[in-house]
């Protein structure tokens, strides 16, 4: 049974980030922001000016109190220690703001929009240094840990896009339409109407394997190999969109959340490691773009799904209402899944050890 946290909001809450000193802030609706201690209760709020929904929150990757909040095109810096007017503000985006990201060098921020622009501001000069761009709404950047000039992006043009910051074109595009397996027919066909507009993205701690959430119910799971990536994995459990994915910590544990109300937990590591070491590789990379590799992709997804236990979810959560956002959390010594949907409350649920 879920623990909630109530009395932080008074409207929908759409995302949460935690500290790495273990401070939990959640957003919402209208402008609003809240601290939470450990025993879930609500120890700072502030309404951002202008009210409008705050999309994403992420805190500095070195200086723990320092969050960085979108809200509407604005981007507000704040100090958690003293929750109040925001101390800096950036306005480098045109449209809603849906995704931050910081660098584990504090260095670079991305800001994705609506627009499909994300915009990478150097947070030293505060100054914008490279506009990238998707063709529809840009819904999930993710920088890759350790490599502070690497980037992750998807969006509702199905497409997920590799960066370096170097470079002003994506480095590695994959088209999600492409990603299925000719075998699997019926759900090649369901895909023309329900295509897999990419919603969410996580990067594992390694920095080299990533998950992706899609409108179709599937989590896809790649790896990066140099300067491209290849489609290792695909599996489904939700029966609707699949609107967060979310790596925890340890390598390959991942949980997926969807709009069909369920939190579901995930080991890819069996599949991520089976593909890696099958003899396959080395032709899949040379027909990276071909049919044959798709219908090499689904023997070993099939595989994959049936015969290794780790890709069936090792938990599942019947949340019951639509996740707009999930986080994972050491509290009181323990660890738990934070999971945001359509109420103003958030729901809290206990983690088996690993």
């Amino acid at each position: 049974m879920a623990v909630k946290w109530t009395g932080g909001h008074s409207s929908s809450v759409l995302c949460l980030t935690v500290s790495t000193e273990g401070l939990v802030v959640s957003s919402a609706e209208r402008g609003e922001l809240a601290l939470w201690d450990g025993g879930g209760s609500p120890v700072g709020q502030l309404r951002l000016p202008g009210e409008d929904d705050v999309t994403s929150v992420v805190f500095s990757a070195g200086r723990p109190s320092t969050l960085y909040t979108s809200h509407g095109e604005t981007i507000s810096v704040l100090d958690v220690r003293a929750l109040q007017e925001p101390l800096e503000r950036f306005h480098v985006n045109e449209e809603e703001i849906n995704c931050l990201s910081v660098n584990d060098t504090d260095s670079l921020l991305a800001a994705a929009d609506d627009s499909g622009a994300i915009k990478v501001v150097d947070l030293e000069s505060k100054k914008v240094i490279r506009s990238l761009r998707h063709s529809n709404i840009c819904s999930s950047v993710a920088f890759r840990p350790q490599r502070p000039q690497s980037l992750l992006s998807c969006g509702l043009d199905m497409q997920v896009m590799l960066w370096n910051l170097q470079k002003a074109r994506p480095l590695w595009t994959t088209n999600l339409q492409e990603c299925g397996t000719e075998e699997d027919s019926p759900q090649s066909a369901g895909q023309f109407f329900n295509p897999p507009l990419a919603h969410s993205l996580s990067v594992a701690s390694c920095g080299n394997v990533f998950g992706c959430g899609a409108q179709d119910g599937k989590v896809r799971i790649f790896r990066v190999t140099g300067v491209k990536f290849e489609h290792e994995l695909e599996f489904q459990g939700h029966s609707l969109g699949v609107s967060q994915v979310l790596f925890m910590p340890e390598v390959y544990w991942l949980l997926s959340g969807g709009n069909d109300g369920k939190v579901l937990l995930w080991d890819v590591g069996s599949g991520v490691g089976k593909q890696q070491k099958s003899p396959a590789k080395s032709l899949q990379r040379k027909k990276a773009q071909a049919p044959a590799s798709s219908r090499k992709n689904g023997k070993l997804n099939k595989v994959s799904s049936s015969e290794q236990a780790g890709v069936v979810p090792k938990l599942t959560i019947e949340h019951g209402e639509k996740v707009n956002w999930l986080l994972c959390a050491e509290i009181k010594g323990s660890r738990r899944v934070l999971v945001a949907d359509q109420s103003s409350s958030v729901s809290v649920y206990p983690l088996p050890e690993l």
